[in-house]
């Protein structure tokens, strides 16, 4: 499991938030796979970005609004697995681990692309 620094992106992937998912949250690029949404999702939980978690869920699931608790404090992500997600496909699968202050939260999500990009449609939580 990669843990976040003040310097590297919280999705634990190597370089700075505004090359990482910073350029996925601001509009300036879409995610490419289905790994790289999961993980600029969990970025925007870490940063608070309730916008982009609601413009990256699928229509037919997405809710009306999202409230995000402010005290929640997000410190690593962990890639499990993945499955399909990739430009050549139309769903794909991400299992992942993210950490937080007092616990773990493990999610096997769903993603489609919709209009030629990625969304969250859905997840499951299996047992640890």
């Amino acid at each position: 499991m990669v843990t976040m620094t003040s310097r590297s992106c919280p999705c634990g992937l190597s370089g700075p938030y505004a090359q990482c998912c910073g350029r996925f949250h601001s509009g300036d690029a879409a995610a490419p796979t289905a790994e790289t949404l999961m993980r600029s999702r969990y970025s925007a939980f870490v940063k608070g970005d309730a916008g982009y978690l609601l413009r990256t869920w699928h229509p037919r699931t997405r809710p009306e609004r999202l409230d995000l608790d402010p005290r929640m404090r997000w410190t690593g992500l962990e890639i499990l697995d993945t499955v399909d997600g990739s430009a050549f496909h139309t769903t794909g699968v991400v299992e992942f681990r993210a950490s937080y202050r007092g616990g773990t939260l493990r999610e096997r999500s769903r993603f489609e692309r919709v209009d030629g990009g990625w969304v969250y449609v859905d997840g499951e939580f299996p047992a640890e």
